[in-house]
């Protein structure tokens, strides 16, 4: 077995690299969003007496799309950072780019800028995790607070016994018949909450799912109105009013 020849065939193999003109290369990487299935994708572009590396915009366009801030001070110290160590630019079009003179480092600053689209990436949306997690703190405080109030039995992150090993964030009441809440915090987590739905449907085994968005444009309008069909009832977060309405599915 030829080790080395193997591993650089295998890692080559990982780097998908396709002829869109004469002067433009592109290479879909292996590295990922995070969070998501979407590759990253570099281009490389011949330009005159230069070749010209970057990602078109792709790190922004995915970052929006996510709910990600991308004019916050943390993005322009990082493009500062990005352009003094790499040589990266972050263009006022949201572009990362990169200029090169010597074929010999086409390779490495293709690498550069798909870990750039990675990092720009992550620092835009990581306000966007604070807020799920604040929601899903929120949402667990309302649902301790109801539950210890009517003395109803509580457990949180708790398996369900379901094909596919999926989890409850609350599970409360009886095994024979729970009320199980789901935090849908994006519309996969809300498809999971239907599954589960018609898992216990399927089995006939009696519960009440109960799906919890932060608010309907971080599921999808269309994916929040089908599931009220599809699980026990679907509805946007309010403290004041998911209290209200916990207590009354309790009773």
């Amino acid at each position: 077995m030829e080790l080395v020849l193997d591993l650089k065939q295998a890692m080559c193999a990982l780097f998908e690299v396709h002829a869109d003109s004469q002067t433009v290369q592109r290479v879909v990487t292996p590295l990922e969003y995070p969070g998501s299935n979407d590759k990253v994708v570099v281009r490389v572009r011949q330009r005159g007496d230069h070749v010209q590396i970057d990602e078109n915009g792709e790190a922004a366009m995915y970052a929006s799309m996510s709910g990600g801030e991308l004019e916050g001070d943390n993005i322009s110290r990082w493009a500062k950072e990005a352009m003094n160590h790499f040589r990266i630019e972050y263009t006022d079009d949201e572009v990362l780019r990169a200029q090169v003179h010597d074929a010999r480092l086409i390779a490495p600053t293709l690498f550069h800028i798909a870990a750039a689209a990675q990092q720009l990436y992550a620092l835009a949306t990581a306000h966007k995790e604070r807020e799920i997690s604040n929601f899903k703190a929120e949402l667990s405080a309302v649902v301790q607070e109801v539950c210890s109030r009517q003395g109803i039995a509580l457990r949180q992150n708790a398996e369900l016994p379901i094909a596919g090993g999926m989890q409850a964030d609350h599970l409360l009441g009886a095994d024979d018949n729970p009320l199980i809440i789901i935090a849908a915090t994006s519309a996969t987590r809300l498809l999971e909450a239907q599954l589960i739905h018609m898992q216990y449907k399927l089995t006939k085994q009696p519960c009440f799912v109960l799906a919890v968005a932060e608010d309907v444009k971080s599921v999808g309008i269309t994916q929040f109105k089908r599931a009220n069909y599809y699980t026990g009832k679907t509805v946007e977060f309010n403290r004041h009013d998911f209290g209200q309405l916990l207590q009354g599915q309790l009773h």
